[in-house]
């Protein structure tokens, strides 16, 4: 008589669980203790995606081609004797789809800005899977903590212009979950806006004054001053 089957493990022997576009891994399914030839079945959603007989103890090997993000999710595997009912579910995989980010973009509303004054900075990645990590800097020093964006949405942070040394240039940096995939933004610069001197509108309106002076002097000289100089002859 077969050896009672006991409930396979389902282990990943070649990939990561979070993958990429075509990429490869292989799952290993074995029941022991149990007695061969077992059949070995592979299912993601309870739907099979392949089977396997084994004529030793030795695993079951199943290579899978990750590509698109449908081929994602949970997968088990089932362990059977050919000639009898029922089986032994294994414990379960879950694969991730991951995306590289793109390069992040660093924008305000302004470029220039007075001392004393607040600005915001805000950096996106358009593309990349979720959650996305930003940190900002302002040269190579960290501004921020770091801020974790579970929705596709960009990070923004508050600064305030206390002197001329929190101008100059800042820039960004955005990372998930793809290995390796760290990327940096444009570089965005605030400049100290041009304060308008206090005595320029002064300077105008005396400006203005002295020039309708002299024109109601040009009109006076035929009107007035030119009849009374003939009178006077």
């Amino acid at each position: 008589f077969p050896e009672m089957l006991s409930n396979p493990k389902l282990a990943l022997v070649q990939g990561p669980l979070n993958v990429v576009m075509k990429q490869n891994v292989t799952l290993s399914c074995l029941s022991e203790p149990g007695s061969p030839p077992v059949r070995y079945t592979l299912f993601k959603h309870n739907q099979q995606v392949s089977a396997l007989n084994r004529s030793d103890l030795t695993p079951a090997l199943f290579t899978l081609t990750i590509s698109s993000a449908s081929d994602t999710g949970e997968y088990k595997c089932k362990a059977e004797y050919n000639n009898s009912s029922g089986g032994k579910y294994s414990n379960s995989l879950n694969f991730t789809f991951i995306e590289p980010i793109s390069k992040p973009v660093l924008s305000s509303p302004t470029s220039q800005a007075k001392e004393g004054q607040n600005v915001t900075l805000s950096c996106f990645s358009e593309n990349g899977s979720l959650p996305i990590t930003y940190q900002f800097f302002k040269g190579r020093q960290s501004i921020s903590p770091q801020k974790t964006m579970q929705k596709r949405e960009a990070a923004v942070i508050f600064l305030f212009m206390n002197s001329l040394s929190d101008f100059g240039t800042y820039k960004c940096k955005a990372s998930n979950s793809f290995s390796n995939n760290t990327k940096y933004s444009n570089a965005f610069n605030f400049t100290l806006a041009e304060e308008r001197s206090h005595s320029q509108p002064l300077i105008i309106s005396l400006g203005l004054i002295l020039l309708l002076l002299i024109i109601g002097f040009a009109l006076a000289i035929p009107l007035f001053i030119i009849p009374l100089y003939k009178a006077s002859e």
